[in-house]
């Protein structure tokens, strides 16, 4: 079996890759590296009833990948650049030849991937970290699955001005429905359910605007979403609304939260996975 590992910030993932399957992916949380990577490990090991001489190769990635020497738990290791990570494990997953692959984290990455190129495109500072941060600073929650929970009986009229609200008729292409300025209504009315709606939508927004215009930048109309902002229930909608509306595709394929650490785990051989399939 061979491992991969996705060292985060403050989360470690990690998955098995045998016989071309992907076996039981598991999530660490521990603000230190070294110790959220050897947990994992162990975690794994345990659950799936392993001993260290199973594995027969670990491939770590991530930004605490560069805290973890040449071993871990006594198992050699390599490393691979955690954009070519993000790209082949999103062409793995999602079964394409090319897409826009998105890693929605703290912040976002966007990558161009296909089977001669992955290429990091850029990222925006805007992801789950502005979630947090804005929730705590405005409406006094901290706790991400409070904050994602109080954010479903949310509405979006107290808080974001659409189009509708500034024009009797469509502008353009543009529905009355879609948003004009993200918190540019935000009346005395709107309640905290409200206002942590509007964060999810503002931030979803910018994500998928961002992806769309790198999609047509580079001629795609894929777009592969992974990381663990993709189950939100306002994620899923927002994508789905800009997709219809500007014509682009974005896929969540299944264990897209495991992304990076499953393109490491393949990255052992992708004559298999990628480039010959």
């Amino acid at each position: 079996m061979i491992l991969g590992i996705d060292i985060g910030g403050s989360t470690t993932k990690i998955v098995g890759i045998k016989g071309g399957q992907i076996i039981e992916p598991l999530t660490v949380e521990a603000k230190d590296p070294v110790a959220s990577a050897s947990g994992a490990l162990g975690k794994f090991l345990n659950v799936n009833k392993l001993r260290l001489e199973n594995i027969e190769k670990v491939i770590i990635t991530g930004v605490g990948a560069s805290f973890i020497s040449d071993e871990l738990l006594g198992l050699p290791v390599e490393k691979i650049e955690e954009f070519k990570a993000l790209g082949y494990g999103g062409l793995f997953l999602s079964g394409l030849k090319k897409a826009i692959i998105i890693s929605m984290g703290t912040g976002t990455a966007f990558v161009k991937a296909n089977k001669a190129c992955i290429q990091h495109l850029g990222g925006t500072g805007v992801g789950g970290g502005t979630i947090l941060g804005l929730s705590k600073a405005m409406v006094n929650l901290s706790s991400f699955d409070t904050i994602i929970e109080t954010a479903k009986t949310g509405r979006p009229e107290p808080v974001d001005l659409s189009v509708g609200d500034i024009s009797r008729n469509e502008v353009g292409n543009l529905p009355n429905t879609i948003t004009a300025s993200n918190f540019g209504k935000m009346t005395d009315q709107a309640t905290k359910n409200d206002i942590t709606r509007g964060i999810l939508t503002m931030v979803f927004q910018v994500i998928g605007m961002m992806a769309i215009f790198a999609a047509r930048a580079q001629k795609d109309t894929d777009i592969v979403l992974s990381g663990k902002l993709v189950n939100i229930f306002q994620a899923q909608k927002t994508f789905s609304e800009l997709g219809n509306l500007y014509g682009v595709k974005f896929h969540v394929p299944e264990h897209a939260e495991y992304c990076t650490a499953i393109g490491a785990g393949i990255s052992a051989d992708l004559d298999y996975f990628i480039l010959n399939e």
